[in-house]
């Protein structure tokens, strides 16, 4: 278990967030000694879509024509 203050938390949330998802329990506490306990979400995956990236990209037409360099070895 990581125990920070919630200044300590503010400097290097990145790293207590690692720590999290990699299974350690980070507790930050408060000036006024409430705390809060980051733990890692388990069991839920996001859902992927077949066509997730659906428009994101484009081949231009001659994608497979053969590249100018190559040309001796095809002839």
């Amino acid at each position: 278990m990581v125990l920070v203050t919630l200044r300590e938390a503010a400097e290097k949330l990145p790293e207590l967030f690692e720590s999290a998802l990699n299974g350690e329990t980070v507790v930050i506490v408060g000036d006024d000694q409430r705390q809060v306990t980051l733990t890692a979400k388990e069991g839920e995956t996001p859902k992927r879509t077949f066509d997730s990236a659906k428009g994101l990209f484009t081949m231009s037409e001659d994608f497979d024509d053969p590249l100018p360099d190559l040309e001796e070895f095809f002839s």
